[in-house]
């Protein structure tokens, strides 16, 4: 955007997640009034629908720079940077407080569930004198519709809240609407609230994510405190010995632990993993829900169902606007290249702002989740940055708009060719792929072993210095 816009009207942001708010804190910072627009009863709904989940991020890289700026100004003490935040803690001692202050309060609006966007005056197919006119929001409210007028939006409404269906095509497998009392959708609570919903059930797991990955975890340990519980865990490749992530090797700590403490479970005995299982229907029977794949193999006796199989944006609120997506990922077209799961892993996206994320609409821009559409591998620290360039760009500060810069550390379970690849890729494996050791995820790490050593994990290090890659590792 090549001006000033006229600040008489806010800037709509829709979303009081964390890069939502986040854009209004930049919007705060660069002068503009902001208008935020949350479906939720609270902000960071979606947050608090898996608030008992522990991240694998530290604080350090939770918080947004701008947004922590004001919030010191106000009184607020930072936490340990290195400390692992629950989803229920960014709420409470982040977001919370980021949205009681003045300069956003005012703006934020809860319960506002945005249902089209539009010009004031304009439909799709008008041109001329479009791009001055200011954009409508339409929202449902629990009082009725309610329109607001912007002249700009930095829509922040995720993908969370549109799960995607079990049906391994992309549509609900057979019966699956049916039964859906019996599924859950994301990550829940199976040690707190929900824990008689799953005690002493045979539960199945589908997803590879880190999703799946706290779900299966959280009912290992139901197990060992409840006799009967059993897991199951569906994937629709054959990737398992590669899900498990960077080990010890992985940038971030957390999560490298997650992936060996899945690979030790299975390797117990603990984990029945059924690979190559892609769910095409789904039966209630007399002992149990039967789950039929799409070359005829059943799974049997099925109590409940988790689905961790990600999730999809809401094109939908931006039926008339001119807007241009990726015709697979439903991510903002030229960012599509730069964030393909076939090819790129959470810490191998290129840095991009404004420009990548701007649609043929002047003044709407996607961003956070929704801009990744259907790509699971965004992280927080990027929506930061996307917002950062995007309010530089809405303010005229191309130097500042452009100046992207974007560090994210290396990535174990969320490695693209390891998620993705149906073939084992020799590049994106150290020393390429294992041999037969089945603990072993490529040469080095196999060879270590041989050595008496722990191994290496071996993710894909193509980005680490030298000095910064595990022993062992090539």
């Amino acid at each position: 955007m090549n001006n000033i816009l006229n600040k008489t009207l806010p800037v709509a942001v829709l979303g009081a997640g964390p890069v939502g708010l986040a854009a209004a804190a930049h919007l705060v910072a660069r002068g503009f009034t902001p208008l935020i627009l949350e479906a939720g009863a609270q902000v960071a709904s979606n947050l608090e629908s898996y608030r008992h989940v522990r991240l694998f991020s530290p604080w350090q890289y939770n918080v947004d720079k701008v947004a922590r700026g004001l919030l010191l100004a106000a009184g607020w003490q930072a936490p340990e940077p290195e400390a692992l935040p629950t989803a229920g803690e960014i709420v409470e001692h982040y977001l919370k407080p980021l949205a009681a202050l003045p300069a956003l309060a005012a703006g934020l609006r809860l319960g506002h569930r945005v249902v089209a966007i539009t010009r004031a005056g304009f439909d799709k197919v008008k041109t001329r004198g479009r791009k001055d006119a200011p954009f409508v929001i339409r929202a449902a409210t629990l009082e009725g519709e309610r329109e607001y007028l912007a002249s700009a939006v930095i829509d922040a409404t995720g993908t969370w809240s549109q799960p995607n269906p079990l049906g391994a095509g992309g549509l609900p497998a057979q019966g699956e609407s049916a039964l859906r009392d019996r599924i859950a959708y994301g990550m829940p609570d199976v040690l707190g609230v929900e824990r008689q919903r799953y005690a002493g059930r045979r539960v199945l797991v589908t997803g590879t994510g880190h999703s799946a990955a706290g779900s299966l975890l959280a009912l290992a340990t139901l197990a060992e405190q409840v006799p009967g519980t059993r897991l199951i865990w569906v994937i629709r490749g054959r990737q398992s010995a590669r899900l498990f992530g960077g080990g010890e090797a992985d940038g971030l700590a957390a999560r490298g632990l997650l992936g060996m403490r899945l690979k030790a479970l299975k390797q117990s005995g603990r984990l029945e993993l059924h690979e190559e299982f892609r769910i095409a229907s789904l039966a209630a029977t007399a002992s149990g829900i039967t789950v039929s794949g799409d070359t005829g193999a059943t799974i049997d006796g099925i109590d409940e169902i988790i689905a961790a199989t990600g999730a999809r944006p809401n094109l939908g609120i931006t039926r008339e606007l001119r807007v241009r997506n990726d015709p697979w990922l439903e991510s903002t077209d030229l960012l599509a290249p730069l964030i393909d799961p076939n090819e790129h892993s959470c810490g191998t996206v290129r840095p991009h702002g404004h420009r990548e994320l701007a649609h043929p609409e002047h003044g709407y821009y996607a961003v956070g989740a929704k801009s990744y559409g259907r790509a699971p591998n965004f992280l927080m620290a990027t929506g930061y940055e996307q917002v950062r360039s995007v309010v530089a760009a809405l303010a005229g500060d191309m130097l500042a708009a452009d100046d992207v810069q974007l560090e994210l550390p290396e990535t174990g379970v969320c490695s693209t060719r390891q998620a993705y690849a149906s073939e084992p890729v020799a590049s994106a494996c150290c020393g390429g792929p294992a041999p037969s050791q089945e603990t072993a995820c490529c040469v080095a790490d196999a060879e270590a072993k041989e050595q008496g050593k722990g191994g290496c994990g071996c993710p894909s290090l193509p980005n680490l210095a030298p000095s910064a890659k595990p022993a062992g590792c090539a």
